[in-house]
């Protein structure tokens, strides 16, 4: 099951760039976003409402997905958006696929959780796989105030959504389900992008070209209401750690994706970028061993 849930989210969240690019031109980037996740949002309460699956919630868990839709669906967004004027989507994935990296670090700070070997060195490889896969992108960007504010804004993009990662299991463990949190967070997250957007100036217009649409159903059920809960449903059976690799899969899946749609050509430098990134999974996902002794499991 977790592996399906995996795959999923993997291969989802890596074409959903092909929705954002037929995305681009009359609407605003930022309003689109609302539209996704209130869409996403009515989607999901519609389904839990007809399904009697909708969890009741204390105000506790309201103010959480508050702060998760606020890092999730609202702040991120926003980080990486205007991060991308500055920087290509290649720095940007990069930065992002930290996450892996973050999310292991912050589990241990606010639950305790050891640090897995197998995890950091992982997380490391892949990391740099995706350097490789993106060398071109990275050489060809230019060393500027304009970059180091990009890199700072994709970082702390990053670092948004490794806390939604936290929440969400915070959230889990108090008994709340992904689907539930999800429809909240998503219906807050874009109220309070909505407000950012009055105060910025941000035009609401709509495309009504059956391209936006068609993308805007895409990003917002299969890139929203299926991918974020399958996502989060193994941050909280996984741990957000190893969940958060798929931040270093999804790229791939999109270059892949691009070799057919756009012509992409694989390199050599990018060719050994593949093979550390698929070997950086294997390493995230390696059960530990177990050696009894005395009677004892002792993990090593």
């Amino acid at each position: 099951m977790n592996l399906s849930l995996y795959l999923l989210t993997v291969l989802i969240w890596g074409t959903t760039w092909i929705a954002l690019k037929l995305q681009l031109g009359v609407v605003a980037i930022p309003a689109s976003i609302v539209y996704r996740f209130a869409l996403a949002a009515l989607v999901l309460f519609a389904f839990l409402l007809l399904s009697r699956k909708l969890q009741p919630m204390n105000r506790r868990g309201h103010l959480v997905c508050v702060a998760q839709g606020l890092c999730l669906f609202c702040v991120n967004f926003i980080c990486f958006l205007t991060a991308s004027q500055w920087v290509t989507t290649g720095l940007i994935a990069v930065v992002f696929s930290t996450a892996t990296l973050w999310n292991a670090l912050n589990a241990r700070v606010f639950f305790g959780q050891k640090i897995a070997a197998n995890v950091l060195l992982g997380g490391a490889m892949g990391l740099a796989g995706l350097g490789l896969l993106f060398w071109p992108e990275l050489a060809g960007q230019a060393a500027s105030h304009e970059t180091l504010l990009g890199l700072g804004l994709g970082l702390a993009g990053t670092l948004c959504f490794s806390a939604g990662n936290m929440l969400s299991s915070v959230q889990q463990k108090a008994g709340l389900r992904p689907l539930t949190t999800n429809a909240w967070g998503m219906l807050y997250g874009a109220t309070m992008l909505g407000l950012y957007c009055l105060v910025s100036g941000v035009p609401f217009g709509m495309d009504w070209s059956t391209q936006y649409i068609g993308s805007l159903l895409y990003l917002a059920i299969p890139g929203s209401v299926i991918a974020f809960t399958a996502y989060l449903t193994l941050v909280g059976r996984m741990g957000p750690e190893r969940a958060a690799y798929c931040t270093v899969l999804f790229p791939l899946v999109a270059l892949n994706v691009s070799a057919v749609v756009e012509g992409y050509e694989w390199t050599a430098p990018a060719l050994v970028g593949l093979v550390l990134v698929m070997m950086g999974n294997v390493l995230v996902f390696r059960k530990p061993k177990v050696k009894v002794l005395a009677g004892e499991a002792v993990l090593r």
